[in-house]
């Protein structure tokens, strides 16, 4: 009994070894409160523009005023090829119907500086993942706040007046994440030549929501981890209250989900059915011909 106790001891030891192992945190790429040192600063991220750090509550990015813009970026690569990002974010400001504009979560090759892409500027070789809260174009299918992602090659450009629908990497979600009462969440999963999968708590506590997953999606080797947000004419605070990011162990390939494409009708009848018109078509001129030499003959005798 003692030697199989030991055992099941050994392998819960194990176990919990594996699990551990599973995730391992990355605190270079992760900020909590206070989120400053003595010198006013933090030593994994960099913070400005308008941003704010309220050592006791968030890092607002952008205040509930005009023509803000608030960044916040790692100061190292993100290196493993398979991590997970979980942030806690708010936002909040006028209960009206107008608010705006939204923020930005980054996965790039270089950290980018300010523009007009949720604060960041356009062009940029990497992922993008928008919280966009305004409808620019008026066209949409979908309602705001929406989340929405594209993936950049240096050259794209992302159009601020359609929202991105050109240039999105698969279909985003809805997800009313404004002015909650109780944390709200993202949650970024990757796995290299795998898959990307962006999950949100939104609709209440500890209940999360799948935003959009998809398969294949090449990120730069060495990328940095950024969060930006601008407000035009139209405003909100936008903050940032938490970043844990962690290393995850490889699992195996997923395969993407084979979506059923109705197939072509074959033309019916092939080889035989092109013989079959050849002949109808012979059929036709045939009785063309002789009724044209009827219609000849008969001229003829009216003539005698």
């Amino acid at each position: 009994m003692r030697f199989l106790s030991a055992i099941l001891l050994a392998a819960t030891a194990v176990t919990s070894f594996i699990c551990a192992e599973a995730q391992l945190p990355m605190r270079t790429h992760s900020i909590a409160m206070p989120y400053i040192d003595d010198d006013l600063q933090n030593h994994w991220f960099d913070f400005g523009g308008d941003t704010i750090i309220n050592t006791n509550r968030q890092i607002r990015l952008t205040s509930n005023q005009q023509s803000q813009v608030g960044f916040l970026w790692s100061r190292l690569p993100i290196v493993d090829d398979n991590f997970e990002v979980e942030f806690e974010f708010r936002v909040h400001g006028s209960s009206g119907h107008l608010y705006g504009d939204g923020f930005a979560m980054w996965l790039v090759k270089e950290r980018l500086g300010t523009g007009d892409v949720f604060g960041a500027t356009n062009r940029f070789d990497g992922l993008g993942i928008f919280f966009d809260t305004y409808d620019n174009e008026r066209a949409h299918r979908h309602t705001f706040p929406y989340i929405t992602s594209m993936l950049g090659n240096g050259m794209a450009v992302y159009e601020n007046d359609k929202d991105g629908r050109t240039t999105e990497l698969v279909e985003g979600c809805e997800a009313d994440f404004r002015m909650k009462e109780f944390p709200t969440r993202g949650k970024l999963t990757f796995y290299r030549n795998n898959y990307l999968q962006l999950d949100v708590m939104w609709k209440e506590e500890d209940v999360w929501t799948q935003c959009f997953k998809a398969y294949k999606v090449q990120l730069p080797e060495r990328m940095y981890l950024g969060f930006t947000a601008h407000t035009g004419e139209v405003t909100d605070n936008h903050d940032i209250v938490s970043v844990e990011a962690k290393s995850l162990t490889a699992k195996p390939i997923e395969a993407a989900p084979v979506v059923n494409v109705p197939k072509p009708k074959r033309s019916s009848g092939g080889f035989f059915s092109f013989i079959f018109k050849l002949l109808v078509a012979a059929g036709l001129v045939a009785v063309l011909f002789v009724g044209y030499r009827l219609y000849e003959n008969k001229n003829r005798m009216k003539r005698f």
